[in-house]
């Protein structure tokens, strides 16, 4: 199993750089990172039977001479190609990597976290965090292990007409699609290189902060969703490995 988290430590959107209000919370685009790391740790205490592996890709998003710019056409690790349209979408980038590693390691299944889009925080707010797989006994299980840690886990559709404003006349695909419908269309990219590997991803862009004390989680950083993962892997671990590759 691997567990991937995006880990940019700031991030300013790049050339396509954010408006200032609010930019000092970008130290926080680290969070998903942040997740894995603490859940790993819990993996080491409890030490359940199963091998877990932490992929935790890591950058600054910063402008610069030498930033990525619109335009520019990246190659993945697995060799295929990126068109970007927007710097600001640059968690994408390094989770495809992270991905196209974990699949060439035969690592199965795979689980990213990150705040990774504006839109899954409009969809939902702060009370659930949305995810999206591929992989229906991953998905039960995800939802299984949000309901019995208490973070509400809120699966979204993964449309594959979303997919379509993906593509490119330069590469193989896009690193942004429409605005519409973000979230889903920031999952078929991350999809487009998982490919048939049992893969989820969390989008927990509106629940990684709280402004306030509310229930087990204080002002600040709520850790989401270090418990639903610690009991995803607890789970699978009892169940004897369920989802590897065939």
């Amino acid at each position: 199993m691997a567990l991937i988290g995006k880990g940019i430590t700031f991030d300013s959107g790049g050339i396509s750089i954010k408006p200032a209000a609010g930019m000092e919370a970008m130290k926080g685009d680290m969070s998903g990172g942040a997740a894995i790391i603490a859940t790993m740790w819990a993996v080491g205490k409890l030490r359940p039977r199963m091998n877990v592996t932490a992929l935790i890709p890591t950058a600054e998003n910063m402008p610069s001479g030498t930033a990525i710019r619109p335009g520019d056409v990246l190659r993945a690790m697995n060799g295929k190609t990126i068109e970007v349209i927007n710097t600001d979408a640059e968690g994408r980038l390094i989770l495809a990597d992270a991905i196209c590693y974990a699949r060439r390691e035969k690592l199965s299944p795979l689980v990213d976290v990150a705040t990774l889009t504006g839109a899954m925080a409009v969809a939902l707010g702060p009370g659930a965090t949305g995810f999206m797989a591929n992989d229906e006994r991953l998905a039960n299980a995800i939802s299984q292990a949000g309901e019995s840690s208490g973070e509400m886990m809120w699966r979204f559709p993964l449309i594959d007409e979303y997919g379509e404003g993906l593509k490119s006349n330069v590469a193989d695909i896009k690193n942004t699609g429409n605005r519409n419908g973000g979230a889903i269309s920031a999952a078929k990219f991350l999809h487009f290189f998982a490919e048939d590997t049992p893969w989820a991803h969390i989008d927990m862009a509106g629940t990684d902060d709280s402004d306030k004390d509310k229930g087990i989680y204080v002002k600040g950083s709520t850790g989401i969703p270090t418990r639903t993962l610690i009991n995803l892997v607890i789970g699978m671990a009892q169940k004897g490995k369920p989802l590897a590759i065939t």
